[in-house]
């Protein structure tokens, strides 16, 4: 890989990871914390306070969510890019 190819997979690889992670401030943050009364007042899940349930496991969720999320678009890219850990016949090493 050439430095211009290096600067545009850490360029995207980047920019993946600043989405990501945006969503999940957003759900962490937003509907963890700024937006707990009104999620409450919405109703129960699991008869827990929605955004009592979002807090303490909405947020869990999404970050495992957003790890497989992570996982597949990186193994995307590597392909992309020539650099996937498979072997010849299309196996993880």
């Amino acid at each position: 890989m050439d430095d211009g190819q290096r600067k545009t997979y850490w360029r995207k690889n980047v920019r993946l990871i600043a989405g990501l992670l945006a969503v999940w401030f957003a759900v962490s943050f937003g509907a963890g914390i700024l937006f707990v009364e009104p999620m409450n007042e919405l109703g129960t899940l699991f008869d827990v306070p929605l955004g009592f349930w979002f807090a303490q496991q909405g947020s869990i969720i999404t970050f495992v969510v957003l790890i497989g999320i992570y996982v597949l678009r990186m193994d995307r890219l590597d392909d992309e890019f020539g650099v996937s850990e498979r072997d010849e016949h299309g196996r993880r090493h």
